[in-house]
């Protein structure tokens, strides 16, 4: 890839940023319409940074690992009797509360990139394929970047499930009307819907959106959290660390799972304010005050420089530094089904 279009892709991509200042907006609702964090601070770029970042990446070597994949385990899958969550890859999981299918940051694709030809390259094949999938009933998008909001994926989704509902932040929902799905409904921060008797809420975290160079922060960006009479279950999607995961423990309550994303964090010096670290996970885990955790966000696409690697061992550490049992903050492999009784 050439220097002029990896700082075109990672413009899009990431859009490394700095804070601005401004006081004068009490909500996250900016008067020229886009959004900020929930500190009321918008989350705008800074070329020279990207530019520094991009010139120390062109010697470096980014490795890659030959994670395992496991079958999922089908015969919950389709049955759909436990609390089962299997993951597919990245932010990808297949969430099954004996009621409901959900789907949350559906990338079933080669590349996490608005181009077909270059940007971050899946090492890891998904755990399932959609072909593989049971019916389908929600999927949740967590906000518009390129691996976690894939045109291809949505589209095979809705063209393969009559009946699915997308959820999705403020914003969104005319990008896919615009590709032709139209079962789309779209949310801000703290905003409920009821699916069967699934309670589905859109909560605060610490990010930005883009999908190209000048629609930054123009759509919203945030976590899911689930709850039915039989579990809980929340979906942070990105972040960085701040108080709002304390926010959405006062109001929605523990939750008896949380999938966090422990990968894509360094250079600490970009990656800070909108990706934690696995020490931070672990404090995020704390703070939601959730009774299980699943590490998400490490060992698909190759976004950051931290090694493959890394957060496995990093999380190992963070967990033993606060007492948190690895049993209680683990992660699964690509396609392991995690039956949460």
């Amino acid at each position: 890839m050439t220097i002029r279009l990896a700082i075109l892709f990672f413009c899009i991509l990431f859009n490394t940023s700095v804070f601005s200042e401004n006081t004068n907006s009490p909500t996250h609702h900016l008067p020229d319409g886009t959004y900020s964090n929930t500190n009321g601070i918008p989350y705008e770029s800074s070329f020279k940074k990207l530019l520094k970042w991009s010139w120390e990446r062109r010697s470096k070597e980014l490795d890659t690992y030959k994670f395992e994949i496991t079958k999922p385990n089908f015969e919950e899958i389709y049955k759909n009797e436990n609390i089962a969550i299997t993951w597919i890859g990245h932010e990808t999981f297949l969430y099954q509360n004996k009621e409901l299918n959900i789907l949350t940051d559906p990338h079933f694709t080669e590349r996490a990139s608005p181009f077909a030809f270059a940007g971050p390259k899946r090492y890891t094949a998904p755990g399932m394929s959609i072909d593989d999938l049971p019916d389908i009933d929600v999927v949740t998008i967590s906000h518009s970047h390129y691996d976690h909001l894939d045109y291809k994926s949505v589209k095979l989704l809705s063209n393969k499930f009559e009946n699915i509902i997308f959820l999705v932040p403020l914003g969104l929902k005319e990008w896919f009307e615009g590709k032709g799905i139209l079962n789309v409904r779209e949310f801000d921060w703290w905003e409920t819907t009821r699916v069967k008797n699934t309670e589905i809420t859109f909560a605060p975290v610490q990010h930005w959106s883009a999908r190209g160079l000048f629609d930054r922060n123009e759509t919203l960006w945030g976590a899911w959290h689930f709850k039915n009479y039989f579990h809980s279950f929340i979906h942070l999607g990105d972040t960085g660390y701040s108080e709002d995961f304390k926010e959405i423990r006062a109001r929605l309550g523990k939750v008896d799972l949380a999938a966090i994303p422990i990968g894509a964090y360094e250079p600490r010096w970009i990656m800070k304010v909108s990706h934690m670290n696995p020490e931070e996970a672990v404090k995020s885990f704390l703070d939601l005050e959730a009774n299980k955790a699943i590490g998400m966000n490490w060992g698909t696409f190759r976004l950051t420089d931290e090694p493959a690697t890394e957060p496995l061992k990093r999380l190992t550490e963070a967990t033993k530094k606060f007492g948190v049992s690895n049993e209680v903050f683990f992660t699964v492999k690509h396609g392991q089904t995690y039956l949460d009784d």
